[in-house]
């Protein structure tokens, strides 16, 4: 008996959060497929009828959290104000996001810092080639916005390929501290996520 596609995408989106959630408790190399199992709640059965392997699982929860932020922050690029308002607009949305899904973020950053290694397959090679391809563009995104910045005068003039990663560095630093309170709204994440972004952008001086 087939299922429909809703009830097909439903499992897959319970998959890469269980997954996202287990890679960023016990690493990659430490998580089974019998622990996302676990964390879905069925059997390792489900998970291979949408997967072929726990990297492929990897690589979707990666692309995933890349489709997710990317979603958030790009409508800020071309949105109202000079660069520094926009580039304000786009990090506050970037932290929202991470703090919305924090486990997506840290398996995007294992996969930045090359945790996942193992023995590739061809096509798994070249998915991991196109996801660091988003990931570049997407800094990209940021380095744009930078530049018009200092063009416009609404940033200092720096170096923004250097701004730009060391900004992006701080923002996802946040996920190595922050943890969701129970009851948290979403204003008092808007606030906490508006006073980083003054904190990385604005600085200390007065």
């Amino acid at each position: 008996m087939s299922t429909s596609p809703e009830v097909e995408a439903g499992a897959r989106s319970r998959i890469l959060d269980a997954a996202a959630e287990s890679f960023m408790r016990s690493g990659f190399a430490a998580t089974t497929i019998d622990d996302i199992a676990h964390e879905v709640g069925a059997t390792k059965g489900l998970v291979y009828y949408h997967f072929r392997s726990k990297f492929d699982i990897f690589l979707a929860v990666y692309g995933e959290g890349m489709r997710r932020v990317r979603e958030r922050v790009e409508p800020h690029v071309e949105g109202p104000g000079a660069g520094r308002d926009r580039l304000v607009a786009m990090s506050i949305a970037h932290l929202l996001n991470l703090m919305e899904d924090v486990a997506y973020h840290h398996v995007v950053h294992q996969a930045v810092r090359g945790e996942a290694s193992p023995a590739l397959k061809a096509r798994q090679r070249d998915a991991l080639l196109d996801l660091n391809r988003l990931r570049k563009d997407y800094e990209q995104m940021f380095h744009g916005v930078v530049t018009a910045g200092i063009e416009d005068g609404s940033l200092r003039r720096v170096d923004a390929a250097l701004a730009t990663r060391t900004l992006l560095s701080n923002l996802n630093a946040v996920d190595m501290w922050y943890r969701r309170i129970e009851g948290q709204t979403g204003d008092e994440l808007r606030d906490l996520a508006g006073r980083i972004v003054d904190l990385l952008i604005g600085g200390l001086s007065r």
